[in-house]
């Protein structure tokens, strides 16, 4: 594997792409944030060797590179998911090609249904840890080189980066929650019943994307900070009939707020 992540990165390099402080995943609807990245490379999916292409309405399929909160930054605009046929080695793939081109940092966000009834359609919530249900990446040999056969996830994600966070979005008014999220294979929206099954077992938001990217970086040492935008509910008494369309447009509707989280956030880096 690690031959093919050096080829990735030497491309990468060759078309300008060197030394970004932080990495970051774009989830669906929420691509937007790539707006406020300044003087930018663009990259196709398709173009990058080994890269998986993504398949999904709402994921765009760049990635880009350029100045953002006043770091350099490389940015997935779309990401790949397990129910797209993708090995879960594959979707950990760009993670690990990030980390070696030199992010120190990884953020990640993503559009979740909400489990707790406490939860609003248009919430932000910042990921304090998950459940996956989807298969590990690291199953198979492991490459020392890379990362230990067995990592810790004692901090999935960086509990002084959410610390930042929710600094930053008490000086800007704005609402967040903190949360359990619950990483499905998809590609079906969840049953009543799942829903219920999930809130039992600790979940308070579920999507179908995330926990595998998380996996990898940790793996490899990497902190990582991460968000659901609430776009439906999975709550007994307010469960309606779901679109990745509808997904799509309540992301839109709060990515300006979780975009200025994320840009005071690497700025403070």
């Amino acid at each position: 594997m690690l031959e093919k992540i050096n080829e990735t990165v030497e491309f990468l390099r060759q078309k300008g792409i060197s030394g970004p402080e932080a990495g970051v995943i774009l989830g669906t609807g929420l691509g937007g944030l790539t707006a406020r990245i300044k003087n930018i490379k663009e990259i196709d999916y398709k173009d990058i060797p080994h890269f998986p292409v993504s398949t999904v309405e709402g994921h765009a399929g760049l990635l880009i590179y350029g100045d953002f909160g006043g770091k350099k930054i490389v940015a997935m605009k779309g990401r790949f998911h397990y129910y797209e046929g993708y090995h879960p080695e594959q979707i950990a793939f760009p993670i690990r090609v990030m980390k070696y081109l030199g992010i120190k940092y990884l953020f990640l966000s993503n559009a979740a249904g909400g489990v707790n009834p406490d939860f609003h359609i248009g919430d932000i919530m910042i990921i304090k840890d998950h459940i996956s249900l989807i298969p590990n990446p690291l199953i198979g040999r492991n490459d020392n080189r890379i990362g230990p056969r067995f990592p810790d996830m004692s901090h999935p994600y960086d509990p002084i980066l959410i610390g930042m966070a929710e600094k930053i979005a008490a000086r800007n008014n704005i609402t967040v929650r903190k949360g359990v999220y619950l990483g499905t294979t998809g590609p079906t929206f969840e049953t009543p019943a799942e829903y219920k099954y999930f809130r039992i077992i600790g979940a308070d938001s579920v999507g179908m994307s995330t926990v595998t990217e998380v996996i990898a970086a940790r793996h490899m040492g990497l902190p990582v900070f991460g968000v659901s935008i609430i776009t439906d509910l999975g709550v007994e008494g307010k469960i309606e009939y779901v679109t990745h369309d509808m997904v799509q447009r309540e992301a839109e509707k709060a990515e300006s707020r979780m975009t200025t989280i994320m840009t005071e956030l690497i700025s403070e880096l």
